[in-house]
């Protein structure tokens, strides 16, 4: 497919910042892994895990809030039912820096249900609207819901398009819509995100029902061809697995997508995005969060299984980067047996690369 996809005008509104964003994925999406997907692109939106009121408010908030001031934008997504914890999360996300608050109305595990939030809150819309209305009202920056298209066997259009209207009327403009229906039933959450069939042209629907929202796309998109044929009916798209398991995808997003040619042009730019410079760019992450906060590296390390995807030793480099036995040896003496298997995307010099990619 021929890519169609432009730079806007001068004289063009912006591009909308949720254009292309990084799905939240629990026990995937962590600061770790937002680090390693910031490095990769400087303009796509990136969520964190789902986290509960109940984390919030009765756990570490550093444990679960703590981010990279790199990772901007982020946007902070919570599970929860009741409008005045809602409220109170919120305003502890804008308090810890993030960009955006994202209410969980998709998830259809058994664990969510039985908290009353998640997908089964796309039955009570009015409660949603109470709960946009009131995170809204305790904060400065946007507040979204990703929700699906259906839940069980709902197949009528009219039942997302009535939710999103009546969560619209309390103040939401931003829609981020999984193109399955959400089986609360019968189905693991894994089989949630495969069997229900995909209907993305629901979601096409939804943007025409509601030009003046902002329609972002979820579910079964795993290339930027696909990408940009979406792009051609809604706002933006949202990839999850297809981003974490293949993340240089992502490398030609912020070119393709968002017109920014940056880091190949003018005399002071960035170094050309190479596999190596991000390699690099991570150890030295690594070291930092040791010193920090005695994270060992291959807690980091397991976000980048998928970085040399396709590449000749792939296998062997994420075999190296996977062996238990290398866990008392620092990243750096990991990564160069790692390399042995490798080949470089490009020459380069040793020292620079780092540092030009750390100032995306």
């Amino acid at each position: 497919m021929l890519n169609t996809e432009k730079a806007p005008a001068a004289d063009s509104p912006p591009f909308s910042p949720w254009r292309l964003c990084v799905a939240p994925m629990l026990d995937w999406t962590d600061k770790h892994c937002r680090y390693l997907h910031r490095l990769i692109t400087r303009h796509a939106r990136l969520y964190t895990e789902m986290v509960t009121c109940g984390a919030l408010l009765h756990g570490s908030l550093r444990r679960h809030l703590r981010r990279d001031e790199m990772e901007r934008p982020v946007a902070l997504q919570l599970g929860g039912s009741d409008p005045a914890e809602l409220a109170q999360c919120a305003r502890l996300g804008q308090q810890w820096g993030y960009d955006e608050i994202n209410l969980n109305c998709g998830c259809p595990s058994p664990r969510v249900q039985r908290g009353a939030f998640g997908a089964c809150l796309m039955t009570q819309p009015r409660l949603v609207a109470d709960c946009v209305k009131a995170m809204r009202d305790a904060v400065d920056i946007p507040v979204t819901v990703k929700h699906r298209i259906g839940i069980d066997r709902e197949e009528s259009h009219a039942f997302v398009r009535d939710f999103v209207g009546e969560v619209a009327q309390a103040g939401c403009s931003v829609f981020i819509v999984h193109a399955r229906n959400a089986w609360l039933e019968g189905l693991s959450p894994k089989e949630n995100r495969e069997v229900p069939p995909l209907r993305h042209e629901r979601v096409w629907q939804l943007k025409r029902d509601f030009p003046q929202l902002t329609i972002c796309l979820n579910g079964g998109v795993s290339s930027n061809e696909q990408i940009a044929a979406h792009l051609a009916h809604v706002d933006g798209v949202m990839l999850g697995r297809a981003a974490y398991h293949h993340p240089w995808l992502m490398s030609e997003w912020d070119a393709r997508f968002f017109g920014d040619a940056g880091r190949d042009t003018g005399r002071d730019a960035a170094p050309p995005l190479t596999r190596e410079a991000v390699e690099r760019a991570m150890l030295a992450y690594m070291q930092a969060e040791a010193a920090q906060d005695g994270t060992p590296w291959y807690a980091i390390a397991r976000h980048m299984l998928g970085l040399r995807h396709g590449l000749r030793g792939a296998r062997a480099w994420r075999q190296v980067w996977s062996d238990h036995r290398l866990k008392p040896l620092p990243p750096e003496a990991v990564w160069q047996r790692a390399r042995q298997h490798t080949e470089p995307d490009a020459p380069e010099g040793p020292g620079q690369i780092a540092d030009g990619v750390r100032a995306v």
